[in-house]
């Protein structure tokens, strides 16, 4: 509470009713932020690695169905094509973790890409065997 007086920021219940535009305000702020390279990194990897993260994230609303009628893309390989694009998300935080040039920022990016790769392999496990009940 000290911290958000200091900083004058407004509480999520001000930020539009139930604080539902407290989300948008985040992600403008996101967007707008400076970018703050460190000195002897690697532009290309630091800059390209987080968008490596964010787009597969997006690309996979093409083969979840919304409705009946309401498919983005209709695939016959849905489930295939969303497990292979969120697979892609491990090298994005390795990345952009390397490129900092940083060994404990490496290492972070080690970590977080094992978790990665940990979560998704059980998940791709259940997700592949309901399909595969379906198909039969």
């Amino acid at each position: 509470k000290i911290s958000a007086g200091v900083q004058q920021r407004i509480g999520l219940e001000y930020a539009g009713p139930l604080g539902i535009i407290q989300s948008l305000a985040d992600g403008i702020e996101l967007l707008l932020k400076e970018d703050i390279i460190p000195a002897r990194s690697n532009i290309w990897l630091f800059t390209i690695g987080p968008a490596i993260v964010v787009i597969p994230v997006f690309l996979t609303y093409l083969v979840i169905p919304f409705g009946q009628n309401i498919i983005l893309a209709h695939l016959n390989i849905g489930v295939f094509l969303w497990i292979s694009i969120s697979s892609v998300v491990p090298l994005g935080l390795l990345m952009s973790r390397y490129g900092s040039n940083n060994k404990y920022s490496f290492l972070g990016g080690l970590r977080a890409a094992a978790q990665s790769i940990s979560y998704e392999i059980p998940l791709a496990l259940c997700v592949l065997s309901i399909s595969l009940r379906v198909i039969r």
